[in-house]
């Protein structure tokens, strides 16, 4: 696909109205994406206030993951670096129990179009219990505990995290592993991706081949 045509697909996801029916708050699709991102994080619908203010992630939870990654706002919403594709792009909505799911429609009609097309991303954030659906399939455990407690079966390509919503304050108390064993491990994983990035779109055009980051 050129770039005139990943522009023109990009454009039409955020034009989507598939859901206009089912959404309290009509649509307005956010995602970031771009054909350089080297990480994607998959997540699975945005809040009230990241349908305010159109940007991915800009609330608490956000606030979260950025710190679980170790990464300041600037490097997180640089497109170029890193692309952020909810299972639905849409906010849903609020039920009994907190946001409604992610609607299915968005998934079957542009997910797979723009995997496709991120063929330089290393390292896919898989967040929440629907994305795990989606990205490990059959692979993925009986809970999300057990899910995420097994990232060493899915890194380092796939990683399985719990959702960063304050709603998750009492899973963290009860799983202290997660911060303490696998936030390193992912942060320094996150490190080895960015730095190579950099090397590979800021080097001069004749600096010979990198090793590729794992």
């Amino acid at each position: 696909m050129t770039a005139a045509a990943f522009a023109k697909l990009r454009s039409e996801i955020r034009a989507c109205i598939l859901c206009t029916e089912h959404l309290p708050l009509g649509p307005r699709p956010v995602l970031q994406i771009s054909r350089t991102a080297r990480i994607l994080i998959a997540g699975q619908a945005p809040g009230s206030k990241v349908h305010a203010s159109g940007i991915p992630f800009d609330d608490a939870s956000g606030d979260r993951l950025r710190d679980w990654l170790g990464l300041d706002r600037k490097t997180f919403y640089d497109a170029k670096r890193g692309a952020i594709l909810p299972m639905g792009f849409c906010y849903p909505g609020t039920g009994k129990s907190g946001d409604l799911p992610p609607r299915p429609e968005c998934a079957v009609a542009w997910r797979e179009k723009i995997l496709h097309q991120l063929s330089a991303v290393k390292l896919t954030l898989v967040i929440g219990q629907y994305a795990m659906a989606w990205h490990l399939g059959a692979r993925a455990k009986a809970t999300l505990t057990e899910t995420v407690q097994s990232w060493r079966e899915f890194a380092p390509h796939l990683w399985p995290l719990p959702h960063p919503s304050p709603r998750n304050n009492i899973w963290l108390k009860k799983n202290p592993w997660f911060e303490h064993a696998v936030l390193p491990e992912l942060r320094a994983q996150i490190i080895a991706i960015m730095a190579h990035w950099r090397l590979v779109y800021y080097l001069p055009p004749d600096t010979p081949p990198l090793p590729k980051a794992t």
